[in-house]
């Protein structure tokens, strides 16, 4: 009991070091694309944490699996090079007992990342694309950023607000510029106000509300400029909301997805079922390649392990791919991928074992 808690111990610390470590790095990736989203305008500035959280559990149920993985290699690789597996050994601690105490790890793991990539992920996705699609419908007064020049909703005009008060939403110092092609050439409208306000109708659309204010009007090869001074001056700066947008299948619950028959719902429910089920098989393979000869560093490995990861889930995303094309049979979907590990992961841990070297005898003699 006492090595087995050791054990456990040991290679949850790195794996816990190595998720932080990756969610930070991608979380910190993904700030910078939702804070350069919220810059050009495309987003309330207000809506970027909640952004931030509701990927957060997507992130997770991908960085996991490989935290778990790359968690086994670094710390088993201490214990080689430190030479505590071979004093491990030694004391009758065998490689196969070691790889029992990991899977029974890689179930607890497996449990999470499921509970996460099941029901948290799909949740959190349905609300990242609900508040996307808002975020996107809505020109309104939040989306509007003083000192800079902005396209409107229905990117019919440009507009440029100097200030904003957020005491009473109302606009100071308002450019409007519009170009219309017409018979005689393109119209120039360009509208300068005093202050201006968002008016939301019923109907979905969206209309810019400018008082006080001067409007010159003309066509761009001709000087001949029309000026009308206005108290108040409307134009629609966003068109009628359109239907609600087909969800993506993404983002369906996974109790959704039992109940749908179509080739993409059964491809995103094998996919999200992957997963977590490629804990125990990576588990199978970072044991064995965790064994390092202490004069190659605990990092003697990694990098044929981590190719080997990255063609385990470039062969899975392949084939949900092919999935969804219909190209292979619903029966056989991604588990000829997760087969095709478990063989390499048995046949890494049986080669130094009896068997293994009595299967190599055998083949040797044949030859």
């Amino acid at each position: 009991m006492l090595i087995f808690r050791y054990l456990i111990k040991e290679t949850l610390k790195s794996q816990m070091a190595i998720f932080f470590i990756l969610m930070a790095i991608f979380v910190t990736l993904r700030f910078v694309r939702v804070l350069g989203d919220a810059s050009d305008g495309d987003i309330p500035a207000g809506l970027v944490l909640g952004f931030l959280g509701l990927y957060a559990p997507i992130l997770a149920s991908l960085v996991l699996p490989i935290s778990a993985y790359l968690g086994i290699m670094l710390a088993h690789g201490r214990l080689y090079v430190d030479s505590e597996m071979t004093v491990l050994r030694a004391c009758g601690v065998s490689e196969w007992y070691i790889t029992r105490v990991m899977l029974l790890l890689s179930v607890f793991i497996m449990v999470l990342c499921g509970v996460i990539t099941l029901y948290l992920a799909p949740s959190a996705a349905e609300s990242e694309y609900q508040l996307r699609e808002k975020a996107r419908s809505e020109a309104g007064f939040s989306a509007i950023m003083p000192g800079r020049f902005q396209q409107t909703g229905n990117g019919k005009a440009v507009i440029f607000v100097q200030d904003i008060d957020s005491s009473n939403d109302t606009l100071r110092k308002v450019f409007l510029s519009q170009t219309q092609q017409d018979a005689e050439g393109n119209q120039v409208r360009v509208v300068q106000a005093q202050t201006g306000q968002i008016q939301n109708n019923p109907d979905g659309t969206r209309n810019l509300v400018l008082r006080e204010g001067v409007q010159y009007e003309g066509t761009q090869t001709e000087k001949r400029y029309r000026k009308v001074a206005f108290d108040e001056y409307q134009i629609q700066i966003a068109d009628e909301s359109e239907s609600e947008p087909r969800r993506k299948v993404s983002v369906l619950p996974t109790m959704e997805l039992l109940n749908d028959d179509s080739v993409e719902a059964r491809a995103e429910l094998q996919w999200r079922l992957a997963i977590p089920l490629s804990i125990p098989f990576l588990v199978l393979i970072a044991v064995p390649l965790s064994s390092v000869d202490p004069r190659q560093g605990r990092f003697g490995k990694m990098f044929p392990a981590i190719l080997l990861y990255l063609g385990y889930f470039l062969l899975l995303l392949a084939s949900r791919r092919v999935l969804e094309d219909g190209k292979i049979p619903m029966w056989l979907g991604l588990w000829w991928v997760h087969g095709i590990m478990l063989v390499i992961g048995m046949t890494l841990i049986i080669k130094d074992r009896r068997t293994g070297a009595a299967i190599r005898a055998r083949l040797l003699g044949r030859k």
